[in-house]
C-alpha cells in the first residue's frame, strides 16, 4: 500500500475512522505503534512513521499500544487487495494457515513456489509470511491476555505457538514484558465461556445483517434473540456455540464462544469476521452506492448494510441449493430436516439450539435416499451429494482465500448448479463484494427490472460494490413485506 503521510497525519488528526485498520503509526518518542483512532495525545508529525499493517510496525521495532489495542483493528476490505494472490495468501496466513501447515504448503496450494510466495507477500505487506503469521499470533495473545482470564498455557496454544517458553521469550522480545505482566484490569472469568471484542469501521446495519442470517437459518443452528445472534459451531471434530452483538456506544462487536472452541480460536475469529463482513469500509460503499437515484434511498434506510457471509462455505451452499426454485421459509423447513438428520449434537445454553449443521464430509457419505428423505428430488439430491464430495476431497473450496474464477467454473460443472448459485456463493462463501445472481426474481422486483439484461445494465453504477447493492435490494423487499 502507498502511504500518503501527509493523509495519514490528517487521518490522525481527526481520528477518522475510515482510516482505521487501514494503515497504522510507529511513534519514535515512546515506541509505541498506534491505530489512527487512538484517544492518546497526537504526536508530533515528525515523530510518527505509518505502516500498512502491524507486522511492519513490529518488524521496525515498534510495540502495540495498550490503549488503542491495535488487535481490535478492522482489517483491509477485498477490494484494498494490492494483488489477489498476496490477498488469499493474507487470508489464509490470518487463519491460521502458517501455524497449522508449513510456507511450502501455503505455497502449493495457491499454485506457486515457496521463494514465489514469499516475494508476493513482501512486495504487497512489506514483509514475510512468517513475520505475518507471528504477529498475528502475538496480537491474538495479547488480546486474550488482555480480555480473558484463560491460562497462560492456554493462551499460548489457542494463539499458535508451539510452546510456553517460546511463547514467553517471544513475547517478552517484541513487546517488552512478561505476558502476565499484560493481564491488570482483565475482565472476570466466565464459566465455560470467553469474551472478546471485534472492531469493525462505522455504521454497522445489525438488525439487517443479523435478520439475514437468522431469516435463512434453522432454529437448532442459529437464530436472533432481543438483537443477539447465536448460532452453534462445528470445526473439525470440536463442537461449540458463539453469540454476538454491538457493544453499546462503540464501534465493537462482543463476542461470546464456547471455551470448548478455545483450540480453534485463530481460525474460528477469522471466520467470525467473514461472517458479519467486519473488514468492510461501509463509509466509502454507501457513498459510492447513494450517488444512483436508485440506490441513494436504500442506502439512506440502512446504512453500514454488510454482506452476510459465512463460517463454513459448504452450508451456505447446502442452503442456496435447497433454496433453489422455492420460498426462503421452505427452504428453512428444509434445512432444518437436514441439521437434524445430519448434524451432530451440540450441548449449549439454549435448549433449542441444540445442533450444528450438515457437513460436506457427512453428507458425502450419505446415502442419496437418505438425502432424498429430507424431502428433496433426486435431481436435488444428487446435485447435493456431488457438491459434498467435492468439498470433502478438497478439490472445492468455498472460502475467501479460494481463487474466484477457478471455483465459480468448477461449481458450474456440477449438475443442478446455474448462474444465480455460483453468484450467491461468489458473495457470501468467498467473500467477494462485486458480485451479482442477476437472475433473482427479487433482486429484479426490487431493481424495477423486467430481465437479468436490463439489471445487468443497471448495476454497471454499482461497480465494484454490486454485492452490497444486492444486499440492500433485498433489505427493501424485507422491509416492504
Amino acid at each position: 500500500m502507498n502511504l500518503e503521510p501527509d493523509i495519514c497525519y490528517a487521518a490522525m488528526q481527526s481520528r477518522d475512522t475510515r482510516f482505521d485498520g487501514v494503515f497504522f503509526v510507529g511513534v519514535s518518542s515512546t515506541g509505541i505503534f498506534c491505530r489512527p483512532v487512538c484517544t492518546v495525545r497526537l504526536p508530533r508529525r515528525d515523530r510518527c512513521t505509518f505502516y500498512a499493517n502491524a507486522a511492519s510496525a513490529e518488524a521496525a521495532g515498534y510495540r502495540p499500544c495498550l490503549r488503542c489495542r491495535p488487535e481490535l483493528a478492522p482489517g483491509t476490505s477485498r477490494i484494498d487487495a494490492v494483488s489477489r494472490t498476496a490477498a488469499r495468501a493474507f487470508t489464509r496466513i490470518d487463519a491460521g494457515a502458517l501455524t497449522d501447515g508449513s510456507l511450502e504448503t501455503l505455497a502449493a496450494e495457491l499454485g506457486l513456489g515457496a521463494r514465489q510466495l514469499r516475494r508476493v507477500v513482501e512486495q504487497a505487506y512489506g514483509v514475510s509470511p512468517v513475520q505475518l503469521a507471528q504477529t498475528r499470533r502475538l496480537l491474538l495473545a495479547k488480546q486474550l491476555i488482555a480480555d480473558t482470564r484463560l491460562p497462560m498455557s492456554e493462551v499460548a496454544f489457542a494463539a499458535g505457538f508451539s510452546s510456553v517458553r517460546r511463547f514467553n521469550h517471544l513475547f517478552q522480545l517484541r513487546y517488552g514484558m512478561n505476558p502476565t505482566a499484560m493481564r491488570r484490569g482483565a475482565q472476570p472469568a466466565e464459566d465455560g465461556r470467553i469474551v472478546l471484542k471485534l472492531g469493525y469501521r462505522p455504521q454497522l446495519h445489525w438488525d439487517g445483517l443479523a435478520g439475514f442470517l437468522a431469516s435463512r437459518g434453522a432454529t437448532a443452528v442459529e437464530r436472533v434473540d432481543g438483537g443477539v445472534y447465536r448460532r452453534t459451531v462445528q470445526v473439525g471434530d470440536i463442537t461449540g456455540w458463539l453469540q454476538a452483538a454491538p457493544e453499546p456506544g462503540r464501534d465493537q462487536l462482543r463476542l461470546t464462544v464456547s471455551d470448548t472452541l478455545v483450540p480453534v480460536l485463530r481460525h474460528l475469529l477469522a471466520g467470525v469476521r467473514h461472517l458479519f463482513d467486519l473488514n468492510a469500509s461501509p463509509e466509502v460503499i454507501d457513498e459510492h452506492l447513494g450517488g444512483d437515484p436508485l440506490m441513494a434511498g436504500f442506502v439512506r434506510r440502512a446504512p453500514g448494510l454488510r454482506i452476510p457471509g459465512a463460517l463454513d462455505g459448504f452450508e451456505v451452499a447446502l442452503r442456496a441449493i435447497l433454496g433453489q426454485q422455492i420460498s426462503v421459509k421452505a427452504a428453512t423447513t428444509v434445512f432444518g430436516r437436514f441439521a437434524t438428520t445430519f448434524g451432530r449434537p451440540v450441548v449449549t445454553p439454549w435448549p433449542e439450539l441444540n445442533r450444528a449443521a450438515p457437513t460436506a464430509e457427512i453428507l458425502a457419505d450419505a446415502g442419496l435416499q437418505q438425502i432424498i428423505d429430507q424431502g428433496l428430488t433426486q435431481r436435488r439430491a444428487r446435485t447435493i451429494q456431488a457438491l459434498a464430495r467435492e468439498v470433502a476431497d478438497g478439490n472445492l473450496v468455498l472460502t475467501p482465500s479460494a481463487d474466484v474464477e477457478p471455483t465459480q467454473q468448477a461449481l458450474l460443472a456440477l449438475p443442478g448448479i446455474g448462474p444465480w448459485t455460483v453468484q450467491y456463493l461468489t458473495m457470501r462463501a468467498l467473500g467477494q463484494p462485486d458480485a451479482l445472481p442477476e437472475s433473482d426474481l427479487g433482486l429484479l422486483r426490487a431493481a424495477g427490472c423486467d430481465r437479468p439484461a436490463e439489471l445487468l445494465t443497471r448495476a454497471e453504477a454499482w461497480r465494484p460494490w454490486r454485492s452490497y447493492a444486492a444486499m440492500h435490494l433485498w433489505q427493501s423487499l424485507a422491509l416492504s413485506d
